[in-house]
């Protein structure tokens, strides 16, 4: 069971650093029976990484998506990106368990990966780890409602 709702898509998109990992993602969500919604970017042509970052946390903080996976080459910058949004807590993870402590502690609501540092293998465990792991609250709970600035 996991603790978002998957009846909704999953947000996913990337730059062109990302591209190939995306198209993976994209596979192994299709072989989960995930539904996504890909905000691109559609080829491994240089782009801007944040013109595809922003409408996945668009789409995550207006509850249009369950959850969002982004892909950059470092994950810095459509971490950084995605979590200029509100409501919106993006984790860069490049293993199983930061994954699962960016869901327990964190309450992250988008995965981002660092496809220059990770095997593509890995990256579905993570994604894995990420859908199916919940948010601990108690301790935590004080803690991620800290992060807002208003």
């Amino acid at each position: 069971m996991s603790p978002f709702n998957l009846s909704l898509p999953v947000a996913i998109g990337c730059d062109h650093a990302g591209f190939d990992y995306k198209e993976a993602i994209i596979s192994f969500l299709d072989g989960k029976n995930v539904s996504w919604k890909d905000f691109g970017t559609y080829s491994a042509d240089s782009v801007d990484y944040p013109d595809f970052a922003h409408p996945v946390a668009e789409a995550v903080e207006n509850k249009e998506a369950a959850f969002g996976i982004l892909v950059c080459g470092s994950g810095n910058g459509v971490a950084i990106t995605a979590n200029k949004h509100q409501h919106i807590r993006a984790a860069i993870c490049w293993g199983e368990e930061l994954a699962g402590l960016a869901r327990k502690h964190n309450d992250a609501n988008i995965i981002c990966i660092p496809a220059r540092f990770v095997r593509e293998n890995l990256v579905e465990k993570m994604i894995e780890v990420f859908i199916h792991t919940d948010f601990e609250g108690g301790r935590h709970q004080n803690r991620v409602k800290k992060i807002s600035c208003s």
